[in-house]
């Protein structure tokens, strides 16, 4: 008898330990999914490709490089890492602009009223530490 009440005394308590843990967790959140034109999705611009992108004004003149992209999880609004300046990445200013202030012109990356001095006039961005 005493071999029967072992096992079954270790199965009570490890289905105690697991209906705890189920419990524990909560119901599922809903996903907030939207319907997605895929068509207009997929003719959008993939962060890879825009990464190392060169960054014109309205005269044309080249005024930095997209490094990088930003989401914040406090902000909605993403944003664009430029490179301003320096030669072959030495010496560069790397500055934050909204993303929605850039343009996309011909396939071209624009911000148009901006010049290499007035974003080097910004504020440097740096990364938080990981």
């Amino acid at each position: 008898m005493k071999n029967h009440i072992a096992p079954l005394l270790a199965t009570l308590l490890i289905l105690a330990l697991m209906s705890g843990t189920l419990g524990a967790q909560g119901t599922p959140q809903p996903i907030n999914a939207k319907h997605v034109d895929m068509v207009q999705l997929a003719t959008g611009y993939r962060a890879s490709k825009i990464d190392g992108s060169p960054v014109f004004n309205h005269s044309q003149d080249k005024i930095g490089t997209i490094d990088d992209l930003i989401i914040s999880p406090n902000n909605p609004i993403p944003y664009a890492i430029l490179s301003v300046g320096g030669f072959l990445g030495m010496g560069t200013h790397l500055v934050a602009v909204p993303w929605n202030s850039l343009q996309i012109v011909d396939r071209q990356m624009r911000l148009p009223d901006a010049t290499k001095e007035s974003l080097k006039a910004l504020p440097e961005f740096r990364y938080a530490p990981d």
